[in-house]
Formats: structure tokens, sequence, C-alpha cells
């Protein structure tokens, strides 16, 4: 990703800013009063976003994207902005960085925890139910919570469990510390069970330390859940249905839900995948180019990984019903993914695949885990 800063007439007769619909002179209190994160077509099919903090220097990191792009400044103002190509249908977290620390964007009023904001391009779709949040909001979280003695997996750890509508099957949101402290899963839940687009279920927030040593087809997790911590939560007297229980989780997380559904038939059978690191092996982050791979076998690197590998020796179990959803922009996650979402299919499973207009980022994921997860269910 690349800036784009446009140089002002040589009397400086016009700020940059123009363009973008923000009148009055750069860096007064008239100006800041009417500044946000704003986009115009770039003539390309896609969007350039300014992006401005006051202050000093920084920098604007993105999720998603490999490259931070530095903010610049207008003349000897307190204005520094960024002008940044983003493709079109995109949702993106980002922050600003200074020094050591970061800091989220206090002209977006689409915070995402106390550090991150969120941003969309004028023609990416909404995502109803997910309400925005600032910066300085505190999220509610669940009365209940079990303490989840994970002995497999080497150490206890606070798992929270909210029953949505009264309560009913039981959602493992895997990397649930992320969907408690950062993106309102309780209450985007909340309000989509309330709308009827999602049937009445109950929350697991599953928390995560070492998300690659316990995503990566660990079967210690999975032991584990079925064997310590759901009984906890049927003890904890919060309506649930554990005959019902679907897996729901992202990039590792998504890895690991399938992986769960392959090898534990009994206890998973319902998953919801976005964006699923099916480039995985054993051996793939040893390599220089873990997603890489050409397309063959289970060797490390290969498209599909070991899920695919495993999928081309034994069909999925009968009975499985998953939703694959994919970010339109991660081209190099799109052959792991197109090939494990084929091969799932034609092993008899019940395939939903769908694509979100984001990059490899949980802003992109929050419509597809409230849809998918009412899809799963039935």
């Amino acid at each position: 990703m690349r800036a784009v800063e446009r140089v002002p007439d040589a009397d400086g007769a016009q700020s940059p800013f123009a363009a973008f619909g923000l009148s009055g002179t750069p860096g007064t209190d008239a100006f800041w009063a009417a500044a946000a994160p704003v986009s115009v077509p770039s003539g390309d099919g896609g969007w350039l976003t300014l992006f401005l903090r006051r202050g000093g220097p920084a920098v604007v990191t993105f999720e998603s994207w490999p490259e931070p792009v530095p903010l610049a400044r207008w003349r000897d103002t307190d204005c520094w902005y960024a002008q940044v190509p983003l493709p079109a249908r995109f949702r993106a977290t980002y922050r600003f960085v200074v020094g050591d620390a970061s800091c989220a964007d206090p002209l977006n009023p689409a915070g995402m925890g106390g550090d991150r904001s969120v941003t969309a391009t004028p023609d990416a779709p909404p995502q109803p139910h997910w309400p925005s949040v600032g910066a300085d909001d505190v999220l509610p979280l669940p009365r209940t919570r079990v303490r989840w003695p994970a002995g497999r997996l080497g150490g206890r750890r606070t798992v929270r469990v909210h029953p949505v509508g009264g309560g009913g099957p039981v959602v493992l949101l895997l990397d649930g510390d992320d969907w408690l402290y950062l993106h309102p899963a309780m209450a985007a839940f909340d309000a989509a069970v309330a709308a009827g687009d999602v049937p009445p279920v109950t929350l697991v927030f599953v928390p995560s330390r070492d998300r690659l040593a316990e995503f990566g087809c660990r079967p210690e997790l999975w032991e584990s859940v079925r064997d310590e911590l759901l009984p906890l939560v049927a003890e904890s007297e919060v309506p649930a249905d554990p005959d019902r229980l679907v897996v729901a989780g992202q990039s590792l997380g998504g890895l690991s839900a399938l992986y769960a559904a392959l090898e534990f038939p009994e206890l998973v059978s319902r998953v919801a995948c976005q964006s699923g690191s099916f480039w995985w092996t054993p051996g793939a982050m040893e390599l220089p180019d873990p997603l890489g791979g050409p397309v063959g076998g289970a060797v490390g690197g290969a498209v599909g990984g070991a899920v695919a590998a495993r999928l081309r020796e034994r069909p999925a179990p009968a009975g499985l019903r998953i939703a694959f959803d994919l970010g339109e922009h991660e081209t190099r996650m799109r052959p792991h993914c197109e090939l494990v979402e084929e091969l799932t299919r034609r092993s008899g499973a019940t395939v939903r695949v769908s694509r979100s207009a984001a990059h490899h980022d949980r802003a992109g994921w929050r419509h597809s885990l409230l849809r998918d997860v009412a899809w799963a269910l039935g």
C-alpha cells in the first residue's frame, strides 16, 4: 500500500483536502470540527481514502495490509495526513502508531477496542447488528464465567458464557477474547437474535494463549474442550444445548474448527469458518513462504496443507455442515481455501461458500460470523 500525496500549487491556494470535501483552513478549529476519514473514487474502480491526525508525526497501519503508511505534515500546521488507495468493497482495522504506542483514530467514531478503528469504503456492504464502538467505550461482559483448567493446554483460563435470547445451541467462539474486548460480538448476537436473523444460542468465548500451537491441528485442544470445558458450561446453570454445537473460527481458528469436525465428529458437526489457514502443515512456519507451496500432496507448503491431505485420504464424517467464507482480497489464501472447500464438498458434507468485502481482518468477518452461525444451525 502506498500513500499518495498531492503537491500543492506554487502559490499554495488550494490544500490537498479540497477534493475530499473538506473546506476551511487546514489546522484551524473549524477545519478539525469537520474532519473525518473520507473516501473519493480513485478513477481505477477503487477509492482514495484520506486519514487525518492532529498533533505530530505518526504512521497508519492496517491489520490486513503489510505496509505501514507514514503521515505527511501540511505545511507548518498541526495537520498530518495520508491519502491511501484502497480497493473496492473493502473494510479494515487500522491504528495510528506514534513511537512505540498505538491509538485509535479520534476523528473516527467507529472504534475497535482502545487502540483501533475501522474504515470501510462507501461500496462496502453493511454489517447489520454490529454497533459502532468508540475508543473510550467499555464493552459489556457476560455475567457468567467458568474457570477452565485446560490442563492439556498448559494452564487455567477464564471463559465467559452468554445466553442469547434465553440460550440454546452452544456456539464456541474461538479467539474469544478478541470477540469480547475488541469486537462487540455479545451485543451483535443479542441484536441479531432479537431481529430474528439468528436463533437463540449460548455463546462460549474460548480464549487462546498460543494460537499457532493450540490451533495447529492439535488434538489436545479438542480433548480439553470435550472433557473439561463443556462439562463446566453444562454446570454453569446457563441454558445451553451442547448437542447442537457450532464452532466458529477465523484464520488458524478456522483451520482448527474444521480439524475438530474431521477428527472429533461426535463433538463437532457444525462449523462457521472464515479465512481458514488451510496452508498449514506441521512444518509450514519453517518455510520461507508458508503460503506459497505448489498444488500437490501433503508436503509442507502444498495447497490445502494438512487438511487437504486428510480429506484426500478419508472423506469428511457424515452429517458435517460447514460454512466457508473468505475475503475477496485474500488472493494468496484463495487457492488453499478453494481446494479445501471443494474437497469437503466432494466428501458429501453440506457446504456453503461465500466471500466477504475484506482482506484477512476480523473487521471483515463480523457479518459472516452471524450469518454463518445461523446457517450452520439450519
